[in-house]
């Protein structure tokens, strides 16, 4: 690859830019009245008789000015593979998450019951996304969510690789990086997911989504008074819930009539073609459970400016 003076000049400045990139708090410490969720599967049907649940409806046509646009001569393959995430000609897509895509509904039937599941990110207390993020893009604020900054992001996708339920995905031919990848093959696009429509909660509104349920099958309040009503329900159900524990505890709550193992398993039986279920299992934050992981929070932003200089591609190849 030859670099001519100027884009030689161009391509130092810009990774020079990220050695002094903002170091933002990635983990806030969750308060009794930080915003949590809950979500009754005794409640949720799917929105039968609908052509899509209108929570996905609600989140697309709300978010919309928050999807990527890439255009098409940005968009190329991730150096030295021949390969990049495109999902703009697939916008269609509802049943798993996409960039376009930020919830969607499993259906299930086990034992002659239907259940439909909404499933989004689970804004995890303690999120593995945003302390190993090498960039420091993704934040955990104290009000609740874990959202993305769009504007600094260089889709690097480990945020995907630590999250249980692969929430985070990548669209290539936006972001940052497109300012330089003509001469310089850094950076994979821009990850996106549910960050809880943050803005409308700083203006005390409630997000698209839980706006939309027919059923008031979502809620969104405190912490302290959706995990009281939580456990309220799984006695009144004599049911479970889900997310109090799971990923070191999450700001999302589930709670089902039906065990969360027997939904999991029937997640798995029904998934066809070898394509892996969005699963409701038990695990652990990597965080907690593997050292190695702890000790990369604090190194992340040094192997961020490896990344930068196209090392990290040698020694990562299955995240870009």
């Amino acid at each position: 690859m030859k670099l001519n003076r100027r884009k030689f000049i161009s391509g130092s400045a810009a990774v020079g830019a990220l050695t002094f990139l903002p170091h933002v708090q990635a983990h806030a410490a969750i308060r009794e009245d930080s915003y949590a969720t809950l979500i009754d599967l005794t409640k949720c049907d799917g929105c039968a008789g609908k052509e899509q649940p209108l929570c996905i409806v609600a989140c697309r046509q709300g978010r919309e000015k928050d999807f990527p646009n890439p255009a098409p001569e940005q968009l190329r393959d991730y150096w030295p593979q021949k390969k990049h995430e495109d999902w703009s000609d697939k916008r269609a897509i509802s049943d798993r998450f996409t960039p376009y895509n930020w919830i969607f509904v499993q259906r299930l039937e086990i034992d002659g019951r239907y259940v439909a599941i909404p499933r989004r990110c689970m804004h995890c207390d303690n999120p593995p996304c945003a302390k190993l993020c090498p960039f420091g893009v993704k934040h955990k604020t104290a009000e609740g969510p874990v959202y993305i900054d769009h504007n600094l992001c260089f889709g690097g996708a480990k945020c995907r690789s630590v999250c249980p339920w692969s929430v985070p995905q990548r669209q290539a031919g936006v972001g940052l990086y497109t300012l330089w990848q003509k001469f310089m093959p850094v950076g994979g696009g821009v990850m996106y997911k549910c960050d809880l429509c943050r803005e409308r909660l700083a203006a005390q509104e409630k997000p698209f989504c839980i706006k939309a349920c027919p059923k008031e099958a979502m809620k969104i309040g405190t912490r302290e008074e959706i995990f009281r009503e939580a456990e309220e329900l799984k006695q009144r159900y004599q049911g479970d819930i889900y997310g109090m524990v799971e990923n070191g505890g999450t700001s999302t709550l589930y709670v089902s009539d039906i065990e969360f193992a027997r939904l999991d398993s029937a997640l798995v039986a029904q998934s066809e073609d070898g394509k892996k279920p969005t699963r409701l299992h038990k695990m652990t934050n990597m965080l907690e459970k593997q050292k190695n992981w702890a000790l990369l929070s604090v190194v992340s932003p040094a192997l961020g400016l490896l990344a930068a200089l196209g090392l990290s591609g040698k020694t990562s190849k299955g995240d870009s």
